[in-house]
């Protein structure tokens, strides 16, 4: 039997069509053979591996950058030239730095394998007429499944039976309470969290029982969209990888006009042409702070401890420095601004409303106590008990209850008011039960209490009032008039309008009372609005947020009057704001017109979203020039945290692929941790533009010295592999000694970053050159004043202007302290590993130039006590000139240049 597969729009279909499309039979299933037919032409229930780069591949990667390959060029010169060592030097700062990103990438290679170990291990299926246990991946389209509560939905798949069936479908649409089933079909428009005659793969069935015919499978299911969204997100680069990666074009192209400078000037002096190329080697390896990739790496690293401390578990290094240029966090709601629980929040009796809180399980009324309906209060808490399928868990040691929500709910109102709720169900025993349907929307149970008969019920109000004749105020009961049923009607919805679940609740009691008649005659006693409230810390934390100048923007699953009024609450929007976004208004991306475009950006809460909805309103703010970070829990979101540039999933309440999709954990599920994480971003990357104004600083300083020497003294000038030696040894622990400063106190309190400004702006480029002219001066000074006053050799003044230079370079690291700091007391002096890394800069030093084979690789010969006098003299005048300039213009610092770069 062929069949057209996939089947769209499947919820448009009546029972008889869908069983007709799949030649399917809803009591007997598909026959055994026809089942592997099917699996055979369709494949298996199972997402296809996407195929991964090689792990030669990626590194192999390592090596495409233009820097390395211009010192591959400088490594194979010196093995022309037989200078094995310097050869060697400049291929292990190459494997070095290679393998800093090859481990890194390593890191984001399991995010699809999350979502196929969701696949369900048994499905039972009816085949050939009986029930049997059979692997989920055996499933083949047509096949038709029981399900009952407890289960995890093997396939996408289309109604045929529903008996009370409620399924938890959080974790794909965002809508925090359990979907209600029907068989009915639905109009083709209908949005997928109102997909009601539908089940989906990975979802859960909380009550109820159901048969359903597999519409879908593997990666033609929702579940398979949202796979193949994470597998077609491009994962954008980070900012500071594109900041790095300008800054290194800058340096080569820096580096490319002076070595061809030096070249043309050397060949019209007639200079040897092994001179001009060495010389040009030293050029190459001095453009390039070798050492950046490493310090980087270890700045990032060890933000990462200290946001771990605080709860952010970051599994990407360059997300650290990516939060704290974030300006836009795109979040979920259930979940993450809520609780994912459902609680009471509003009472509404006839003759009152009261708003309640349950805190430490005591119930507190808003106003204090009730005063006109204390009599409705205790009818609608017996009601509210005894109308209840909510059981204990058996296994469970601290009594954890299972069953709806809301009934849930119930049942911590019983107990929080003073009363239990065990203990009402044992005082009244129930007889009977008309089950919740969908046809009817009301649930009803009659009991045996003290007092004789009792029926409790609850529903939809507009469906209960139907069986309500009369109606309770206080004390009193009398007959409900059609003022009345309009009164009451009036205000579930004005109840609904703010985002609650209304249901109403009814009694009766007396004798004569049966199951066929228990909703019969009923009295009206009131109704609770149920709400999944806000995280207790969110509504603070969104303020420090929008005073750091970072835009929150709600998208959710759930209704759009539910986002509206929880937005309201956390003071995400203001509490006038009316304008929502729903999912069926937003048109798709190659239709978006600047209009909708600017809407889109200028609107705070979307509602009925889709995962591919909420990949496109990443896109949107990304292409706007925002960075942005996308919070979420569910697998709907797993899109969009993969195409954020931050994707930070929650680690109590996160799916699996959510958790491995995204860069950084939340291990508290708390949005104060975001902050605090965002707070440590803003200050390691005020550390890591320090440590890089430091770094090129030294860097320019030996290009202009190579330069220099190479017209005046070519003989003299700096070689490769001593070069080499400053950039990894004696720059790299006064950089990592930058990097891990305690930073600002005030990070969040400015506007963040523009993020199109380059880690070194224009200004900071000024700042840079000075301090680099500064050590240039030091370094041929005192070299010209040697070769004049002591007529030193090449080699000498050689040694001269690399011991010059390498203390210059240790004592410049004091330059980077703040601007209006103090010259001994300040945020540099106060850093304990600054002093470590003298030390440790300065004893390294030494052991090159006391081991005589260390000091024959670098070149260097026993410099006499006069000569090491005026080197260690030279090498403070940068400093002097630089404090003495910051003292005058107080402008020159890069925190004071940093200013610049705040958003306007």
């Amino acid at each position: 039997m062929n069949i057209k597969y996939p089947v769209e729009d499947a919820h448009t279909l009546s029972i008889d069509d869908v069983l007709q499309s799949f030649q399917t039979d809803s009591d007997k299933g598909l026959s055994k053979s026809e089942a592997e037919r099917r699996s055979n032409e369709f494949g298996l229930n199972v997402y296809e591996a996407q195929k991964n780069k090689s792990i030669w591949l990626i590194l192999l990667w390592q090596f495409k950058s233009p820097i390395v390959y211009l010192l591959v060029f400088g490594a194979s010169v010196s093995f022309y030239f037989q200078d094995y060592i310097e050869a060697f030097a400049i291929l292990v700062v190459i494997l070095v730095n290679a393998l800093i990103g090859f481990l890194m990438e390593l890191q984001a290679r399991s995010s699809m394998n999350a979502l196929r170990e969701m696949d369900v291990i048994l499905s039972k299926v009816i085949r050939d007429g009986k029930i049997q246990d059979i692997p989920s991946e055996n499933l083949a389209p047509g096949d038709v499944i029981v399900l009952e509560a407890g289960d995890v939905i093997p396939g996408d798949g289309r109604l045929l039976e529903s008996n009370q069936l409620q399924c938890d479908e959080s974790s794909l649409t965002g809508e925090s309470l359990p979907s209600e089933k029907i068989t009915e079909k639905l109009p083709k428009d209908t949005l997928l969290g109102d997909q009601h005659n539908m089940v989906f793969k990975g979802t859960s069935v909380m009550n109820g029982k159901a048969k359903a015919v597999i519409t879908g499978i593997a990666k033609n299911t929702q579940l398979g969209t949202i796979t193949s969204l994470v597998e077609s997100s491009v994962e954008t680069a980070t900012p500071l990888d594109k900041k790095l990666h300008a800054l290194s074009k800058k340096l080569i192209w820096l580096t490319l006009t002076l070595t061809m400078l030096f070249a043309v000037t050397g060949i019209i002096q007639g200079e040897k042409w092994v001179l001009i190329i060495k010389t040009s080697i030293a050029l190459a390896v001095a453009a390039f702070p070798e050492g950046l990739p490493i310090v980087a790496t270890v700045a990032l690293a060890y933000g990462m401890v200290l946001m771990a401390r605080r709860n952010a578990l970051v599994k990407k290094l360059s997300s650290v420095e990516t939060l704290g240029s974030t300006n836009v966090i795109l979040t979920d709601k259930t979940g993450t601004l809520t609780e994912n629980k459902i609680y009471v929040e509003t009472f509404s009796f006839p003759e009152e409303q009261l708003k309640v809180t349950i805190e430490k399980n005591t119930l507190k009324f808003e106003n204090g106590k009730i005063e006109k309906s204390p009599e409705n209060f205790e009818k609608l808490r017996l009601v509210g008990a005894l109308c209840n399928n909510a059981t204990v868990d058996p296994e469970d040691k601290k009594k954890k209850l299972l069953g709806d929500p809301i009934e849930i709910a119930l049942i911590h109102l019983t107990d929080a008011s003073g009363d239990s709720a065990d203990k009402i169900k044992k005082q009244y025993k129930r007889l009977a039960e008309i089950p919740f349907s969908s046809e009817t929307k009301v649930m009803g149970t009659l009991h045996k209490g003290p007092h004789g008969h009792f029926a409790a019920a609850k529903g939809s109000v507009e469906h209960l009032l139907e069986s309500c004749s009369k109606i309770q105020a206080g004390a009193s009961i009398k007959k409900m008039s059609t003022k009345d049923s309009k009164t009451i009607l009036a205000e579930s919805e004005k109840m609904a309008a703010e985002g609650l679940r209304v249901l109403a609740f009814a009694y009766r009691e007396g004798s004569g009372i049966t199951k066929e008649n228990l909703l019969d005659d009923l009295v009206y006693v009131g109704m609770i609005g149920f709400l999944d409230p806000p995280r207790l810390d969110i509504k603070d934390t969104i303020s420090m947020c929008r005073k750091a100048g970072i835009k929150i923007v709600m998208i959710t699953g759930d209704h759009p009057m539910t986002a509206l009024n929880i937005a309201k609450k956390v003071g995400l929007v203001d509490p006038e704001e009316q304008n929502v976004i729903t999912g069926k208004d937003l048109p798709s991306m190659k239709s978006l017109t600047a209009k909708w475009k600017k809407k889109i950006l200028e609107t705070a809460v979307f509602a009925r979203t889709t995962p591919k909805q909420k990949l496109d309103i990443a896109d949107i703010y990304q292409k706007a020039g925002n960075i942005v970070a996308m919070t979420g829990d569910g697998v709907n979101d797993a899109p969009a945290l993969k195409k954020a540039d931050v994707g930070i999933a929650m680690g109590l309440r996160g799916t699996q692929v959510a958790k491995e999709t995204a860069s950084i954990i939340l291990k508290d599920d708390s949005f104060k941790s975001i902050a605090e994480a965002i707070a440590h971003g803003r200050t390691i990357f005020q550390n890591i533009q320090k440590f890089v104004i430091y770094l090129v600083s030294c860097n320019l300083s030996e290009i202009f010295i190579v330069t220099i020497l190479g017209f005046m003294a070519p003989a003299s000038t700096l070689l490769p592999l001593q070069i080499l030696f400053l950039n990894m040894v004696t720059d790299v622990f006064p950089a990592l000694a930058l990097g891990v400063g305690s930073g600002d106190e005030t990070v969040m309190e400015k506007a963040p970053r523009d993020p199109k400004k380059d880690i070194v702006t224009n200004k900071s480029w000024i700042a840079i050159t000075l301090y680099a002219l500064a050590m240039t001066l030091s370094v041929i000074s005192v070299v010209i004043y040697c070769k004049q006053v002591f007529s030193v050799s090449d080699q000498v003044a050689n040694n001269i202007a690399f011991i010059t230079l390498a203390f210059a370079q240790l004592f410049h690291v004091f330059n980077m302290s703040s601007t209006h700091s103090r010259f001994l007391v300040n945020d540099i002096t106060s850093n304990k590993f600054v002093w470590l890394a003298l030390v440790i800069c300065s004893v390294l030093l030494m052991t090159v130039y006391f081991v005589p084979q260390l000091r024959l690789a670098l070149n260097l010969t026993v410099l006499p006590i006069n000569l090491w006098i005026a080197s260690l003299v030279a090498s403070f005048i940068p400093l002097v000139i630089v404090q003495l300039y910051k003292f005058i213009s107080g402008k020159l610092h890069p925190n004071k240049l940093q200013e610049s770069n705040k958003r306007i």
